[in-house]
């Protein structure tokens, strides 16, 4: 018993030093910081939340309040924020998981840490739980703490990030759902805040736990190449910084390689190996300059001294300066013909700007001598959040993707018929420009003047262009015009105007079927419902409602006769009882027949991993039409509402939404071995044509491979061949296995699964 009690006084005293180390680095950043020195109000709120989370474990074993000293770390250290907001991350979970309420903490540390602790206790469990409902709803809760204090949102970043960075001790049904929740929306809250640094490590992590081996693999081959990357460096960069030295020029000049989750994105989207990726670092400069007010200037003098180096790119050029984008970034990107005939991008940035760039300019809003451009460009984005939340899509995904729209997007800038410049997302249509100047506008546009010219509303904006709206008082949007919107203000807009029409349209004709089957002496009952919609195809009775009011089906002697047919009841007492009447507010009710419950899975263990494997050739899952994995890839599984598991790749779109706001129906997957069955897979090819090739290409597969071809569709244009083949498979090694010998044939350049 005495050694038992020895081994607990020695594990309380390591969690104590533990504690007591990691709170004193957190001051240690802090006395580094720009702030005023509050150290006495950050004592006090870390013994506070020390006390109230008194022997609370994480997952991982580790005392509770090792995690809020830490989201009050990044706070401090990357995304630049004071004593008030390290108090409120320390404090964070206290109301949630504590007895202590938002008065206690108001009472003690004051109104202002109150009310983000307040503000971060609303969001809290992540911005998603088990119904879509309430998923949106939290997520509006979130995106509305923006213009109250933008220090809630910025210390939730925080908070996910250590979340992400200890996701280790968590089951992967559980990674996956938080991975794909992060990849989803926090990591674009980062990049539209600025936060760079944060949104690479949040998308980087997420790979790591969603696509552990690929993740391994890529950063083995980083850390490969780095010897030969250091060498070109070298070689780039010496004359630069010879000639800045010469030029007095204060300065730091260094290589910034590519994320691992971008590597790996870039290979998804151009379906390229890893040996194909040339643009692994970009360089970096960064200067100091003599006077700030001539930071602009010592840009363009940087960028001339370059290019009387290399040769320019004249395509590639962005400048950030003149027009810094919504997030604040500032800086001047130009690309160069490296000494290994390789473009390579170079960034010219001075430290202010370097310091926005990589921890947000947010971070400075109101809270330091922010220049009024930043705040202005925040406030703006705010703004279109909250119009966005003013008529929120009812379902839960189309409501994020709305909400995505106006997070990931490069910039065009276009002027007004004045002169004026308004900044658009890249994709931009006229229509877009339309309501981006005024709702009524963007209603009543018929037509559009680019740059004198006029074209439709459809039309595709580039940067610099001058658009004139053309409008009519008798136009309304239509059903067609959310295919060439790109923006979330237009395509919220317009969705809003269409709900409140069908609305009024679906009352309406509501009202006047009321009114003719009054007239005919005819009930409402499933069996003429049932009649009608069969008989003008419809599914639902809001359809036939919308449809008569939008006088599309009319309620004439035709209707009357096909109703009156032998069998229907006619008698009106029967209506009357089927019709509440309150005023003008009818309800035609329509009696359904019961449904039979559905037939559920027992045997899904959620908290398991769940093995793909065929018995007696019958599958016990389905496999997802979006993404087709096989075996081999990283999957996962999700549990439909029959309780029936769905089998998704884990890079899938379709499945990241599902991770985001299905999370509890995630589970892991893990593939049996499958000897008998096959599966589908695509390859696409590309080459020299040559006499022979094709034969040769289908000699490999089905030969000397013995691989079934479902299916191949080859072109030819000026000597160059391109194709897909979708061939039966039993695993990913088979494909791999087979683009490796087809690339062996001499005409063929390139043969790499692509996703269907």
């Amino acid at each position: 018993m005495k050694n038992n009690m020895n081994e607990i006084l020695t594990t309380n005293i390591s969690d104590d030093q533990l504690i007591e180390s990691e709170f004193n680095a957190l001051l240690e950043d802090y006395m580094n910081s720009n702030h005023r020195k509050k150290v006495d109000i950050i004592k006090k709120a870390f013994n506070f939340a020390r006390e109230a989370h008194k022997g609370i474990k994480r997952r991982s074993g580790e005392p509770y309040i090792l995690h809020p000293i830490a989201v009050a770390r990044i706070a401090c250290r990357d995304v630049g924020l004071g004593s008030t907001s390290i108090c409120a991350a320390l404090l964070h979970d206290v109301v949630e998981d504590t007895d202590y309420t938002e008065e206690d903490i108001k009472a003690i540390f004051g109104e202002k840490i109150a009310q983000i602790v307040g503000g971060l206790t609303k969001i809290s469990g992540g911005i998603f739980g088990d119904k879509a409902s309430a998923q949106a709803e939290n997520f509006k809760k979130l995106l509305l703490t923006m213009p109250e204090d933008i220090r809630v949102i910025l210390i939730k970043i925080a908070d996910r990030l250590h979340n992400m960075r200890t996701l280790g001790s968590m089951l992967p049904s559980k990674q996956y759902k938080i991975a794909g929740e992060t990849l989803y929306i926090y990591a674009p809250l980062a990049h539209r805040l600025g936060l760079f640094a944060i949104k690479t490590e949040l998308e980087d992590l997420s790979f790591k736990y969603e696509h552990p081996d690929t993740y391994e693999e890529i950063s083995r081959k980083v850390a490969a190449s780095e010897e030969d990357r250091i060498k070109l460096f070298k070689h780039f960069a010496t004359p630069i910084s010879e000639k800045l030295k010469a030029l007095g020029v204060d300065f730091e000049i260094k290589a910034r390689v590519k994320s691992i989750y971008s590597i790996w994105n870039k290979m998804q989207v151009k379906n390229i190996p890893f040996e194909e990726i040339y643009d692994l670092f970009a360089v970096r400069i960064i200067f100091r300059p003599h006077d700030y007010a001539n930071e602009k200037a010592d840009c363009w003098k940087i960028y001339s001294l370059i290019t009387d180096i290399y040769k320019l790119h004249p395509e590639r050029i962005r400048d950030w300066i003149s027009r810094p984008k919504a997030n604040g970034y500032r800086a001047l990107h130009l690309t160069v013909m490296g000494p290994d005939g390789n473009w390579i991008e170079v960034q010219i940035r001075s430290e202010k700007m370097d310091d926005v760039a990589e921890r947000g300019f947010a971070a400075h809003w109101k809270y330091k001598n922010g220049e009024a451009d930043e705040e202005s460009e925040l406030d703006k984005w705010i703004k279109t959040i909250q119009e966005i939340l003013e008529n929120p899509e009812p379902n839960a995904l189309d409501f994020l993707d709305t909400i995505k729209l106006n997070l990931f997007a490069s910039e065009i800038f276009v002027f007004t018929p004045k002169g004026d410049l308004r900044t658009l997302p890249n994709g931009a249509t006229a229509l877009d420009f339309a309501f981006d100047l005024h709702t009524n506008i963007g209603s009543q546009a018929i037509a559009a003047k680019v740059n004198h010219k006029l074209v439709p509303l459809s039309h595709q904006l580039q940067s610099g262009d001058q658009v004139e709206i053309l409008t009519s008082k008798n136009n309304t949007p239509s059903p067609d015009r959310l295919a060439y919107v790109n923006t979330a203000k237009a395509k919220t807009k317009i969705i809003a105007y269409l709900r409140k029409e069908k609305r009024s349209k679906i009352s309406r004709g509501e009202k006047n079927l009321k009114i003719f089957l009054d007239k005919n002496e005819l009930i409402f009952d499933t069996t003429l419902l049932n009649k009608l919609l069969n008989h003008y195809c419809l599914k639902k009775k809001e359809d036939l409602f919308l449809k008569i009011g939008r006088d599309e089906i009319e309620t004439d002697e035709t209707m009357r006769k096909l109703l009156k047919d032998k069998g229907d009841n006619l008698l009106l007492k029967y209506f009357k009882m089927a019709v509440g009447r309150k005023g003008d507010n009818l309800n035609l009710q329509v009696q359904e027949p019961d449904k039979k419950p559905t037939e559920k899975n027992p045997a899904i263990d959620r908290k398991a991993t769940y093995i793909l494997r065929d018995q007696a050739g019958v599958k016990n899952y389905s496999i997802a039409a979006c993404c087709k994995p096989i075996p081999g890839d990283d999957v996962l599984g999700y549990i439909n509402e029959n309780e029936n598991v769905i089998v998704h790749k884990r890079s899938c779109q379709v499945a990241t939404k599902l991770k985001s706001s299905f999370g509890p129906r995630i589970i892991s997957a893990k593939w049996a071995d499958h000897n008998e069955i096959s599966f589908s897979a695509t390859i696409e090819i590309k080459g020299i044509d040559g006499v022979g090739v094709l034969n040769k290409i289908t000699g490999i597969i089905s030969e000397n491979m013995a691989v079934n071809i479902k299916n191949i569709t080859i072109n030819v244009s000026d000597g160059i061949f391109d194709g897909k083949i979708t061939i039966m498979v039993h695993d990913v090694q088979e494909v791999e296995k087979l683009c490796y010998s087809l690339k062996h044939i001499p005409n063929v350049k390139s043969a790499n699964r692509i996703n269907e």
